[in-house]
């Protein structure tokens, strides 16, 4: 698998820094982990998340020996900087977000999810009210008259796959298209389409694959509908600090990638804890399952800066592509068979 280029910033040291004894160079490396705080996106509210949550916690805390503590926010961009301050030092992050935290916050992917077949991918959806009559041609006439909702930023399914599949083909800004725009988690998402306060909002596959196991969810399932369906798109990542305790990354790492993946009532107990989220076994992984993402935000970006007529945005863009594209093909000519299949490009 191709790994992110690691460049040692080792600048203007003094000839004296140069004689550090071997006591001083032992100090210098990572302290031994006793606890780490997860973080965890809220998509739906708190107390049920923590209800699905804390029985794969407790089984991570009885494996590894460490403390671990829930760390919950609904936005992608406090959990990328609790993961950069160190206030996290592992957590689930989206593709998107996990591109963001690799970039900022020091982040090494380590794992992906799965479906609970074992195959790879989900996708992003549009939604409306069960009886609204509010059509994709309808949502890309950009009025003004619709009420929309849209992810956060950084999220794949609820924003960037939208964005390249669905508007920008049809050169639409989502800033100046509706109504107003509301930015929400997928649960939110679902609940206003549902109670009719918006008239159509993303979402994605996994997010309504979990309504069916609660009649609370389904309620809400019998209460709206899907109009558009992106390509399948990559799953979620699963990362540590690269600075985290190499002892500490060891044990967590080999919990997540054994997970559920053994036999008798243990393992089938674990993979009911899994199925909980629509998630199947833990696969290994490193930052080249990100290359998809770093492709579609690449053509998000020519898309949008063609719209906006800015050459110099659009050419940046381009040498992003090019740069993926060839990260990709060298990937490719490596055999390793870990990447899931490229996002198609955006028509």
């Amino acid at each position: 698998m191709l790994k992110f280029v690691k460049v040692a910033a080792v600048m203007a040291l003094g000839a004296g820094a140069l004689m550090l004894s071997g006591c001083e160079d032992q100090a210098a490396k990572p302290a031994k982990s006793t606890e780490i705080n997860f973080s965890i996106l809220s998509v739906e509210k708190s107390q049920k998340l923590e209800r699905l949550w804390q029985p794969i916690l407790a089984d991570m805390e009885k494996q590894t020996g460490l403390k671990v503590k829930p760390y919950y926010s609904s936005s992608y961009t406090s959990l990328i900087e609790a993961m950069r301050f160190n206030q996290v030092q592992a957590g689930f992050f989206s593709s998107a977000s996990g591109l963001e935290a690799v970039k900022r916050a020091q982040a090494e992917v380590f794992a992906h999810n799965t479906n609970p077949d074992g195959t790879d991918g989900y996708t992003s959806v549009v939604i409306v009210p069960k009886d609204s009559k509010v059509t994709v041609a309808d949502i890309l006439k950009c009025d003004h008259k619709l009420n929309f909702g849209m992810g956060d930023v950084k999220s794949t399914s609820g924003t960037i796959v939208p964005k390249a599949f669905l508007f920008l083909p049809a050169k639409v800004d989502t800033n100046n298209c509706f109504k107003t725009v509301k930015s929400g988690s997928h649960g939110v998402n679902i609940e206003s389409v549902a109670a009719g306060v918006l008239d159509a909002a993303t979402a994605n596959s996994d997010a309504l694959n979990e309504l069916r196991d609660t009649p609370e969810g389904q309620v809400k399932l019998a209460k709206i509908k899907v109009i558009w369906q992106s390509p399948m798109i990559p799953k979620g990542v699963i990362v540590y600090r690269k600075d985290l305790d190499p002892a500490a990354k060891e044990k967590i790492r080999s919990f997540f990638l054994s997970y559920g993946s053994g036999t008798g009532p243990d393992a089938e107990r674990q993979r009911e804890n899994l199925r909980a989220f629509q998630w199947g076994p833990m696969r290994p992984s490193d930052a080249s399952y990100l290359l998809p993402e770093r492709l579609l935000e690449a053509r998000v970006a020519l898309q949008e800066a063609e719209l906006a007529n800015d050459k110099e945005a659009a050419a940046a863009a381009q040498a992003e592509i090019n740069a993926v594209q060839k990260e990709q093909a060298e990937l490719a000519a490596r055999t390793t068979p870990q990447a899931p299949a490229d996002v198609p490009a955006a028509q």
